[in-house]
């Protein structure tokens, strides 16, 4: 059993990139596809994979039979069943391609957590200290081809110092590994339709100038080839030459946080998972108090032997570094999988990445020994979240408007801070502090929309004295107002009306929240009454 960490260190490391290239894809997705599908024996023809080009049917890939008969990719198919007429001949299908090749990605993932796409049919892993979890990069190179071979895929596998020098090295070379410092010397052989991003009237032009190798154009100076074929070439060179690095983009965005646990042997245990999550996490957790910093959101990934991968996800919403909290939304996760975790032949790995952290201080504890009072009700709204989902448990969330119907909105609990459509942000803005002694300036709950009544007024423009409301007469004993409070113009339509706003008592002590809606003194239109609210 071995162990990995992403740790801060001074020391920098040097880059090693592992490149994958897959000749014959296309057809060894159909034939995996077809294995997959049909437990019979597949057809071992040749076959070539066409698309039309212009009217014409054209071999856009071919596998490996129809390799060793010469056949290569442009060529037109009746030409190839001319020569061969006991063709196998399938339609190209660049999506389920694509689609195959992100799939092979996640099967990468248990090697190194930044894996990004190579097109045409490659990959790039960054295996920069990975290495050693798989002995060494020999081993490591072994065990990707081989499982690779065992999906039943032809693969080209090479290691360089960069990622566009290990690319060159795995589809037009036979070397498998770079030693450090030799990049330039093993691609300088290479032919200049190596170097990544050339177009094709690039390499005609190269060739009809004599550059056929990428040992021809370095012994050019960088100015003459960047004004004739442009500065993309001088880039693409410097890059495959090992003088300059890039970084790839990886198909599933970093953690902030990992560690993984490999085993020597396929684990299928799977009532011990729980002891082997409570180590990952508790090292996860002693990585964050080094840098003061506590998870938001938790990925746990089995891989398992057969290729298969399995993610649960669970976050938080406060940062926690606490063991035993987490463990427990992991369980909660578990109980609620529609699908359980089957182990099937056994884990090969198992990781933990914290996809998300912030600043976590620690606190002071109080004199009876606590710390926080809301960390009883905050590990509870965690515990629901991961049982019903993010979306069915909310909160409230203030918002910086003067509008009563818009003051609050609900919010997902698990989300973080919420953004304004003018960029200011949500978290910032407080519930406004009740005055001490005074009663509250608005109910708790308000009607939506705001429910009519019928009232008689002593003066037009004054509170009412009487109303109606649900068939039941209430007398007014007090009142307090007008309030007015006007439309935000900047958000609604010109025209809307201003409100009035009274808060009323009835001879029961039952308090209200009523408005008026237009004026007395408009020909065109009679005020209207309405009932907001009601106070508690």
């Amino acid at each position: 059993m071995t162990e990995s960490a992403s740790k801060a260190t001074s020391v920098p490391v040097p880059r090693r990139y592992l490149a994958l290239w897959f000749p014959f894809l296309p057809a060894d997705r159909m034939r995996w596809e077809q294995r997959s599908k049909n437990s019979a024996e597949p057809d071992d023809r040749p076959l070539v994979v066409v698309e039309k080009v212009k009217g014409a049917l054209r071999i856009m890939a071919i596998n490996q039979r129809a390799s060793k008969l010469g056949l290569i990719s442009g060529l037109t198919l009746a030409d190839a069943r001319a020569c061969f007429p006991n063709l196998a001949v399938a339609e190209a299908d660049t999506q389920a391609d694509a689609l195959f090749v992100e799939r092979l990605a996640e099967l990468c993932d248990r090697y190194t957590p930044s894996v990004a796409l190579d097109p045409p049919h490659g990959l790039l892993l960054d295996i920069t200290g990975c290495a050693h979890l798989f002995a060494d990069e020999k081993s490591l190179r072994m065990k990707v081809a081989a499982r690779m071979t065992l999906v039943g895929l032809a693969v080209r596998a090479s290691i360089a110092g960069t990622p566009d020098a290990a690319r060159a090295l795995a589809r037009f070379s036979r070397v498998d590994i770079a030693p450090q410092g030799q990049d330039e010397v093993l691609v300088r052989p290479l032919p200049a339709v190596a170097l990544a991003g050339l177009e094709r009237e690039t390499v005609v032009a190269l060739s009809r100038a004599g550059l056929k190798t990428i040992g021809d154009l370095a012994d050019r100076p960088p100015q003459v080839l960047a004004a004739r074929f442009g500065q993309d070439l001088v880039t693409s060179l410097l890059r495959t030459l090992g003088r300059e690095n890039r970084c790839i983009t990886p198909l599933r965005p970093l953690p902030t946080v990992a560690v993984e646990r490999h085993f020597a042997e396929p684990f299928t245990q799977a009532e011990a998972l729980e002891s082997i999550l409570s180590g990952l996490i508790a090292d996860a957790a002693h990585i964050m108090q080094e840098r003061d910093e506590g998870g938001r959101v938790f990925e746990v990934s089995f891989f398992r032997s057969d290729g298969a991968v399995r993610r649960l996800v669970v976050q938080t919403g406060r940062p926690s570094r606490d063991t035993l909290s987490i463990l427990r939304l992991y369980r909660e996760r578990l109980d609620t999988l529609a699908d359980p975790i089957d182990p099937g032949f056994g884990f090969d790995a198992i990781r933990l990445a914290v996809l998300i952290t912030e600043a976590l201080n620690v606190l002071q504890p109080h004199l009876d020994g606590s710390v926080n009072d809301n960390d009883a009700v905050s590990d509870l709204v965690d515990r629901l979240i991961v049982r019903f989902g993010p979306d069915r448990v909310l909160r409230f969330e203030a918002r910086d408007t003067h509008d009563p119907e818009c003051e609050a909105r609900l919010v997902s609990a698990a989300k973080g801070a919420s953004f304004e459509p003018h960029g200011a942000r949500a978290r910032d803005v407080h519930w406004p502090a009740p005055e001490l002694g005074e009663p509250p300036t608005r109910p708790l709950q308000i009607f939506t929309p705001p429910q009519p009544i019928e009232t008689l007024a002593e003066v037009p423009d004054g509170p009412p004295i009487r109303f109606r409301w649900r068939r039941v007469l209430h007398d007014i004993a007090r009142a307090e107002g007008p309030e007015r409070i006007a439309p935000e113009w900047w958000r609604k339509a010109s025209g809307t009306e201003a409100r009035d706003y009274y808060r009323i008592e009835d001879t029961a002590g039952c308090r209200f929240w009523v408005f008026r809606q237009g004026g007395y003194g408009d020909a065109e239109t009679q005020p209207r009454w309405f009932l907001h609210g009601v106070f508690a």
